[in-house]
């Protein structure tokens, strides 16, 4: 999966020239207006510099697969952020004991130190905005710890800018900014930190994500139940590992099914990487009968998809009545493939077997129910009270040979 690596490389490339610039234009206002908070903001420019250097090494790196890393390299990316964000804190440390320790200076303002700022204020808003856009796209933790870091010279570039016009009115806030910037760059670098951490300690995927692909699983119709979901993060790209207990008891089919939701969720979610289901048959402890009635009065009707009426009937293992319901079939009056559409809404309703005196074998309605692993039992039953008594009579003669 390396879609997103040119992409993603070019903005690191980008990051570095823009923060080439705004160290030069930076070290030039901080000789010539003296300040303590843009010598700060210089040091913080020249920490991104390096930063940025180490996030198109990540993002080159993590795409590499080999014998010994056959996953990839995906965390590399994770493990920058977390580097990015220890020098932040680095550098905040180094600007704070300047601001508390050193000597005050008085500012010289001037037009062209104002300007200057105002332009590094300007650029780091407008790139910050657009790396984050693309970051996001590109589901990059590193390209979107970048951008932070634009945020951060943005608001910091403005404080600036207050302090010199202050300076103009005789207020002396140079040292103060400093320490404020030191402030925001504190926040910026934990939050870049305990989220690269996050992921290297394979935290759990959002519960929204989780939610989402739970959602896909659960509204297979081959699917009984859904034991375990669990995903992390590993870069940009996201693993998803469920556990799952199926209606289908033949293998191939049952591969079928798995890669149909395999499917669906890479297509409902981006950036996945790797989507690892494990399945087993359903255990029966239950089982749900579905019989198609002519009437109210429990009459099975000689027709499956013309049948008015259906009666679900779940069976304990040992033939307790569980439940019984009586639905009407909302497919009755359609004039083309009925039969199949009862099928599917059986289907849904998940419904164990269909138990019919109309033989289906080689129709529609025999494949769509085969295909989710619902069994098909003929039955010369004519009420559906007999036929209920003939089932559990067959359940009681299969539990003594056991």
């Amino acid at each position: 999966m390396s879609s997103g690596a040119g992409p993603a490389s070019r903005l690191a490339w980008a990051s570095i020239g823009v923060n080439v610039v705004l160290s030069l234009l930076n070290l030039g206002i901080a000789l010539a207006s003296g300040s303590l908070a843009v010598a700060a903001e210089l040091v913080h420019n020249l920490s991104d510099l390096v930063s940025s250097i180490a996030v198109l090494a990540g993002i080159k790196v993590s795409e590499r697969r080999s014998r010994s890393f056959p996953y990839g390299l995906h965390k590399v990316e994770n493990l920058v952020a977390s580097g990015v964000a220890i020098l932040i804190l680095v550098t905040a440390y180094e600007i704070g004991s300047q601001a508390l320790r050193g000597s005050p200076t008085a500012l010289r303002v001037n037009a062209g130190t104002v300007s200057g700022v105002a332009l590094s204020t300007l650029l780091p808003w407008v790139y910050g905005r657009y790396l984050m856009q693309k970051g996001r796209e590109l589901n990059s933790p590193s390209l979107m710890a970048s951008a932070r870091e634009y945020e951060v010279h943005m608001f910091s570039s403005g404080l600036i800018i207050v302090t010199m016009l202050a300076q103009s009115a005789g207020l002396r806030l140079d040292r103060g900014a400093a320490l404020l910037i030191v402030l925001l760059i504190v926040r910026t670098g934990w939050d870049l930190l305990s989220n690269a951490m996050r992921v290297l300690l394979d935290a759990s995927l959002d519960p929204e994500t989780l939610d989402r692909v739970r959602g896909i699983l659960a509204a297979e119709p081959s699917v009984s139940a859904v034991r375990s979901l669990v995903g992390r993060n590993a870069g940009r790209y996201r693993f998803i590992e469920a556990e799952l207990e199926l209606r289908v008891a033949d293998l191939q089919k049952a591969h079928l099914v798995t890669e149909r939701l395999e499917q669906a969720i890479r297509g409902a979610v981006p950036y996945i990487e790797r989507v690892l289901i494990h399945y087993e048959p359903r255990s029966r402890e239950n089982t749900v009968y579905a019989f198609p009635l002519a009437d109210e009065a429990g009459t099975v009707s000689q027709h499956f998809g013309e049948a008015p009426l259906f009666a679900l009937v779940t069976l304990s293992k040992d033939g307790v009545l569980l439940e019984r319901r009586v639905l009407a079939n909302p497919h009755r009056d359609e004039q083309r493939a009925k039969g199949i559409r009862v099928a599917e809404w059986l289907v849904k309703l998940r419904v164990d077997q269909v138990v019919v005196r109309e033989e289906l074998e080689g129709k529609g309605p025999a494949y769509v129910l085969a295909d989710a692993g619902v069994r098909i039992v003929l039955t010369q039953a004519a009420n559906l009270a007999t036929a209920v008594d003939s089932i559990r009579r067959e359940q009681h003669v299969e539990k003594e040979s056991q």
